[in-house]
């Protein structure tokens, strides 16, 4: 651009009557670059402060957990053997098998070296928790997307730590494969939050893509539940795009990376029909044959889209029963009955006899949250936000869900810039919230799934600047100033309050000290790896046996994977040592499995943990079509056991036990028969 300059003098030479406003226009152009530059370099400043923030809590959180795992079990000093007794039930089985690749020839050879840097057990531990590092830096990522600032991706870490027993169980459970999933999940949602932003770059949103699908497969590969998990998503996409609230090119691309992340996952674990046979699979299948049949959907007045939208949600749904059915069949699959039985009984449409389902319904982690959950999560004031926040973001939705059905594209474009709107990232996150909030409060096991993002939730609106200004513009107290006066101060008022009621709790907590004790347990493993052969065969409950793999590397007839049918059904046959059978039917099925060895407990056989038709032995007994022990009423068709108690009487060394069985070891806890071969 050329411009003219005044001449020495101060005289506007003629033709020059136009130089002041010219030199308006370069005033406010250096001004604008200035602002730019300035902004520029801010925003380098906050992305720089907010990235050492964000890695500094993660190492932080890792730090924390790891110690309070050292603290409770003094994991440093005990044995080897206490150490591995200490990862209990299913934790023990994904142990023993790290511990099997570890021990092997060639693996030794090759990347195993670091043993005598860093023993192989905290190598396992220490990857775990640098995963909670992980875990908390994606939670923080996510928040700060949401709200445009990096003092909610810090409250949301707070509120993930202060919540911790609501929100990891990692540092008393560290192998179970959530804790190695959830991470990779946590980065998958910041991804795709990142991916809803407007105006992404091509090359930006492929490697955008790329990082959903990576954290797409990990987390599918880690934990068994992720077609469930995947499938609630999938429905969370499937809902926004139905209303035109997300972009349906994006919301397919992600169909079909969940579909390849789940089929990559299943080739690489020996063709597991379990996957094969997923709703998650027809269920994003049946939308993407859908989508092809329907045509225009987005388009026509309200009445005619919501009657295009329940078409399609009518052909969606029996096209994944009929795609879900057919896979079955044709793969012959039942891996994953025993959790439909489940459902079916757990929703009330029907009670049941089946020992499996039962088995969960049984189960406290499976049951309804408990109400104290909302009472420890409002003391840090994290349910408190998360309701405020939800209640108007929902009233949102629905008001732009309807204004979508309801208007033309020129007009909704037209619309959006004089009303009331809800980003496609937001709008994700807070479907995904309150569907896994409706999973959390039906089963409690699943709370860790959301809580997590509740911490994410709750922080994104106490600091956006979208949120505050529809809540003040509804009390018609709105300005501009005000608005950004409230995110910054309410966030930080929270935040101080979290540290002046939680820090001193937080450091009490790292000073407790105690130390693992099971003696029983330890004896058992102790005489079984010095007076068993290494080709003996274990039988008894799914949790010890997982920790007699682990500790002696023995072979057991069953173990705590429960997602295949027979493993499940050899399971309910093993467990007959503590149902009413007759001595030579226990000793039939156990050697049908080439028993060797069978290890009964007391706290099964006499358990008074769970209440009457809960207890294991009633489970067994119902299944088996018998009245149960104690008072109280049956079912009219159960009849009385032939038989007493095996497990019961097994003791009292009687002739037609003692023929089958011979006790070679008992302590308070445990009793171990050896079986007799009889030709």
């Amino acid at each position: 651009m050329t411009t003219i300059r005044q001449r020495k003098g101060g005289k506007v030479p003629e033709g020059d009557e136009d130089q002041p406003s010219e030199e308006k226009n370069v005033k406010s152009e250096r001004k604008i670059l200035y602002d730019h530059t300035g902004g520029k370099l801010w925003n380098i400043l906050s992305l720089t402060v907010g990235g050492i923030v964000a890695i500094s809590l993660g190492l932080l959180t890792s730090v924390y957990v790891a110690t309070l795992h050292e603290n409770d079990l003094w994991f440093s000093n005990i044995k080897e053997v206490e150490r591995e007794i200490s990862f209990r039930t299913e934790c023990g089985l994904y142990y023993s098998y790290y511990k099997q690749m570890i021990q092997a020839a060639s693996i030794q050879q090759g990347i195993v070296n670091c043993k005598q840097y860093l023993e192989p057990v905290y190598f396992y531990i220490y990857t775990l928790f640098g995963l909670q590092a992980v875990y908390v830096i994606a939670l923080y990522v996510t928040s700060w997307l949401l709200s445009g600032t990096w003092l909610s991706g810090l409250l949301a870490a707070c509120w993930y730590i202060t919540n911790r027993i609501d929100t990891t169980r990692v540092e008393f459970t560290i192998p179970l494969r959530e804790n190695w999933a959830l991470p990779f999940f946590a980065i998958q949602i910041a991804a795709i939050t990142y991916l809803f932003r407007s105006h992404l770059q091509p090359a930006q949103e492929r490697l955008t893509l790329l990082a959903v699908f990576v954290a797409t497969f990990l987390f599918s590969l880690t934990w068994q539940f992720n077609q469930f998990m995947m499938l609630i998503q999938a429905l969370a996409l499937f809902i926004l795009d139905c209303f035109d609230i997300l972009p349906t090119a994006k919301v397919m691309w992600l169909y079909v990376i969940q579909i390849s992340g789940l089929l990559l996952v299943c080739a690489l674990q020996f063709f597991n029909s379990m996957i094969l046979g997923s709703l998650l699979i027809s269920f994003n299948t049946s939308i993407l044959i859908a989508r092809t049949i329907q045509k225009n959907l987005k388009k026509g007045s309200l009445l005619n889209r919501l009657g295009k939208l329940i078409l399609h949600a009518l052909l969606v749904s029996s096209l994944t029963l009929l795609v879900n059915k057919f896979i079955k069949k044709i793969l012959n699959l039942e891996s994953d009955e025993h959790i439909f039985k489940f459902l079916k009984a757990k929703f009330g449409f029907g009670a049941t006899r089946d020992f499996d389902a039962n088995l969960y319904l049984c189960e406290e982690a499976f049951g309804l949250l408990p109400l104290n959950t909302f009472s420890r999560l409002s003391d840090t004031l994290l349910f408190y936000v998360y309701i405020f926040i939800l209640f108007p973001m929902t009233i949102t939705a629905v008001i732009v869900a309807l204004r979508n059905l309801s208007c033309s594209n020129q007009a909704q474009e037209k619309l959006e810039e004089c009303t009331i709107s809800l980003k496609p990232d937001a709008a994700y996150n807070l479907i995904h919230t309150v569907l896994f909030g409706c999973l959390a409060l039906s089963t409690m096991r699943m709370k860790y799934l959301w809580t997590s993002h509740m911490c994410v939730f709750a922080s994104f609106g106490l600091c956006s600047t979208e949120v505050w200004r529809l809540i003040l513009k509804c009390v018609h107290l709105y300005t501009s100033q005000r608005t950004q006066m409230i995110k910054y101060l309410i966030p930080i008022i929270t935040l101080l309050y979290i540290v002046y009621k939680f820090w001193p709790g937080i450091m009490d907590e790292l000073l407790e000290l105690r130390e693992f004790y099971d003696p029983d347990t330890v004896e058992l493993m102790n005489w079984i790896k010095s007076n068993t052969p290494n080709t003996a065969v274990f039988a008894g409950s799914m949790q010890l046996l997982a920790g007699v793999k682990l500790c002696t590397g023995r072979t057991l007839t069953n173990h705590p994977h429960y997602e295949d049918k027979h493993l499940r059904e050899r399971t309910k046959q093993i467990y007959q040592i503590y149902a009413k059978r007759s001595p030579e039917d226990v000793y039939r099925i156990l050697r049908s499995f080439s028993t060797d060895y069978v290890i009964l407990e007391d706290s099964i056989c006499y358990e008074r943990r769970h209440s009457r038709g809960c207890r294991l032995r009633d489970l067994l007994d119902i299944a088996n079509g018998h009245i149960m022990d104690g008072l109280g009423e049956n079912e009219p068709d159960l009849k009385p056991s032939l038989y007493p108690r095996f497990c019961e009487e097994i003791k009292k060394n009687l002739p037609s036990y003692t023929i089958h069985f011979t006790r070679v070891f008992q302590n308070k806890t445990f009793h171990v028969y050896k079986l007799a071969k009889h030709k």
